[in-house]
């Protein structure tokens, strides 16, 4: 919530200032009104997740004067976490985090609205994006006998069809600011783990684990607190459910 909060104020802050932005623009906006591509960089994804993990950049195309698509994609991984304990497990190291982040949007530029053609003002428009996260944790488990070693393979898959409100300010004539304002949708979520196979664990044991990464995924990212508020792994270590999704997004980009 925090983090949706941050979002908002810093979009309202920008909106706010765009007038003066105009004013001091309108020249150098009538020219730039006739690019047509524009190359970008997700900085919330980054903000979000971290910057050597989250590189996500994108390609917009404008068709005509009041429409576009764009694409992204890039490399995504979510955070680390502070060490998580249960009755018998504490996480010690993550092996492996990767993953990906890809989407695709069409874009409606509103001629009522807008001052200038595309890509410049505000938009409407469908979208898509497919994100998945892949996480090695390596945990110790603790009993009467000792201690050994277990480790958790995980991947976290995730569609959302959806429907978005933003605006693409231009600034300095070549740099743009483009803020998916509202971007609600139906999101898809699988999240799949297994155990390494040299370890024998009862069913509380694994009752343990799931809930410990379960409260991992639900720290790292935004919102899943609410998607698996009532969701449990099933026999084969899988999660799938349906829910709300959501998209906001601040890129920076270059216009040409």
């Amino acid at each position: 919530m925090k983090v949706i909060v941050t979002y908002c104020s810093l979009v309202l802050v920008m909106i706010w200032f765009a007038p003066d932005t105009y004013s001091q623009q309108t020249v150098k906006d009538s020219a730039a009104k006739t690019y047509k591509n524009i190359i970008r960089y997700n900085i919330t994804g980054a903000l979000l997740f971290g910057f050597g993990k989250y590189i996500v950049l994108g390609y917009e195309r404008v068709l005509s004067p009041r429409t576009s698509f764009s694409v992204n994609m890039g490399s995504a991984a979510l955070p680390k976490v502070l060490t998580i304990e249960t009755d018998s497990f504490q996480t010690r190291r993550e092996s492996d985090r990767k993953g990906i982040n890809a989407s695709i949007d069409y874009r409606f530029y509103l001629q009522k609205e807008n001052k200038f053609n595309a890509p410049h003002g505000l938009y409407i428009g469908p979208y898509y994006s497919y994100n998945r996260f892949k996480d090695d944790q390596q945990w110790i488990r603790n009993n009467s006998s000792g201690s050994n070693e277990v480790f958790s393979n995980s991947t976290f898959d995730i569609s959302t069809f959806g429907f978005e409100l933003g605006y693409q300010l231009f600034l300095w004539r070549r740099f743009t600011l483009d803020m998916v304002m509202v971007g609600p949708g139906l999101g898809f979520y699988k999240y799949k783990t297994s155990f390494s196979d040299n370890v024998n664990l009862s069913a509380a044991n694994k009752e343990q684990l799931y809930e410990a990464l379960t409260q991992r995924i639900t720290q790292r990212f935004p919102g899943m607190n609410f998607v698996f508020s009532d969701k449990s792994f099933d026999a084969d270590g899988v999660i799938k459910t349906n829910s709300v999704g959501y998209r906001y997004i601040i890129h920076i980009g270059f216009v040409f």
